[in-house]
């Protein structure tokens, strides 16, 4: 570890993270484009260039990215990224009282702590951390896929049933396409672009997008721009003290974070609606949450950073990519003749750790860089008349969609998905249960039927092993708790 320290702090490897931070930055911004899409573009490039230097530029883009995608969430309710989905619940609300520069800073702060947290756990404890993925086959990942939909259900408060309708709706999208297991047609009305399923960018963008923008549109007044200070763009290094008072929640979103990231498959969006969920739960005003909380934003991008480099603990020793951004990674390592497993530790120890250090240097980058370049950038959009601005997001969400596989059938779908998330934006039903539902349905379902063909079709393989017992009993303690404690209310409420 301390041997690999020299190579990494010449002035190559640290331009390399600088660059891919700022590029993370910028493309985590764009709605539509992911660091998995621009780590794909760069590799082809990479391949004159020394291990290192590339492996430094992939880490700065994906911890950059992972903070960007929360930008467009905060200041227009548009996630750049789908982990971005949870940070939009209270910095969209703050964005709107004034308080878009702070909230900003929140996110940041947040996600280099996360960041910084994860690359600590990958150097530290990345081999025995790797036998923890051992326990997960696909009976233990289903429920824990269950038990992340059932804590978006009924930890986000509201109307329970009208969240079980928006799960529903979001596990019902993620089975249109082509079966995994046995190849056949679903819900595809014979549309061959449904083949692959429904593009979660797409959803997002419908969902997140359009409504919000629509609104803009109906909105007469226009936003005062004559107070700079609305923006609240203080100096980063100013509001930092004031930030102290959610260490808890930087330390419990950290370790949620962290444990999600080792899990094959789960990635930043479960890790950051449980994390939100969870500091939600704990905190003393959950009546707050939802309405500009900065402890929401604060919970959920610090669990979303926090899987960035934990996501590789499988990946480098195991050659098992937690998610994909971890596999495209791979895929970088073998272009440079690196193969992924136990043996790259001990053939290649100055990369992998010199990698390693690249990641925490790169969490530690995005409070200098994200800090200035965002909220004294990105924030200044939130100057612009409230029409202009509908207008503007309407044709980027346009142009977005439609550069993705390039054919009108996306934009069509979109602004379908567009109109269903206006009507459950004024019928008060919650849109993050189908985003989930989306992201987990077809994950939960693949590992139950393969859980269940493994076990020769007996249901009771579910919960065979201890780990899925202990997933079950948590998953009913998610369920039964608020049901119970509404109950209890009713019937004090009747004795009084």
């Amino acid at each position: 570890m301390i041997d690999a320290l020299p190579e990494v702090l010449s002035w190559m490897n640290l331009a390399a993270v600088v660059v891919g931070v700022i590029a993370g930055i910028c493309v985590g911004a764009l709605p539509g484009l992911s660091a998995t899409m621009a780590i794909s573009v760069l590799i082809p490039f990479t391949f004159g260039m020394d291990p290192l230097v590339a492996l430094g530029m992939m880490a700065g883009i994906y911890n950059g990215a992972m903070y960007g995608g929360s930008i467009p969430a905060i200041l227009l309710r548009i996630p750049g990224t789908p982990a971005a989905v949870a940070t939009s619940f209270d910095g969209y609300p703050m964005a709107q009282q004034g308080k878009g520069g702070y909230a900003l800073q929140v996110a940041v702060v947040s996600s280099a702590i996360g960041g910084v947290a994860s690359a600590l756990v990958l150097m530290l404890l990345a081999p025995p951390l790797a036998k923890v993925t051992l326990l997960f086959g696909p009976a233990e990942i289903f429920w824990v896929a269950v038990f992340g939909m059932s804590a978006i259900v009924f930890l986000l408060g509201g109307d329970i049933l009208k969240g079980l309708i928006s799960a529903c709706f979001g596990i019902f999208v993620s089975l249109v396409g082509a079966d995994t297991i046995t190849g056949y047609d679903r819900y595809t009305f014979g549309h061959l672009e449904l083949l692959d399923g429904i593009n979660i960018v797409v959803l997002l963008v419908g969902l997140y997008a359009l409504p919000p923008a629509i609104a803009l549109l109906e909105e007469k007044k226009e936003l005062d721009t004559s107070n700079a200070g609305k923006l609240n763009t203080v100096s980063i290094w100013k509001a930092i003290p004031g930030m102290l008072q959610y260490w808890k929640t930087w330390l419990r979103s950290s370790v949620i974070g962290v444990f999600i990231g080792i899990l094959p498959g789960a990635g930043g969006s479960m890790a950051a609606f449980l994390s939100y969920n969870e500091a939600k739960r704990a905190s003393r005003h959950p009546e707050r949450w939802g309405e500009g909380e900065p402890e929401g934003v604060a919970a959920a991008e610090t669990s979303n950073n926090a899987d960035t480099a934990s996501a590789l603990i499988p990946a480098l020793t195991l050659g098992i990519p937690g998610t994909a951004v971890a596999a495209v990674m791979l895929g970088g390592l073998l272009i440079h003749g690196l193969q992924p497993g136990p043996m790259l530790f001990r053939d290649n120890p100055d990369i992998v750790f010199g990698f390693m250090w690249q990641f925490l240097f790169a969490a530690i980058l995005l409070i200098a860089l994200g800090g200035s370049f965002a909220t004294n950038s990105f924030a200044q959009v939130l100057r612009l008349p409230r029409p202009l601005l509908g207008a503007i997001i309407i044709a980027l969400v346009f142009v977005g969609v439609y550069s993705i596989n390039g054919r009108m059938f996306d934009v069509y779908l979109m602004l379908g998905f567009g109109f269903i998330g206006y009507f459950m934006d004024k019928l008060k039903f919650p849109l993050p249960p189908v985003v989930l539902g989306l992201i987990l349905g077809g994950f939960a379902e693949q590992n139950l039927r393969l859980a269940l063909r493994i076990g020769g079709g007996d249901v009771m393989a579910l919960a065979a092993s201890n780990t899925a017992k202990v997933i079950i009993v948590l998953t009913l303690f998610i369920i039964l708790t608020p049901i119970i404690s509404r109950l209890l209310r009713m019937r004090k409420a009747r004795n009084a």
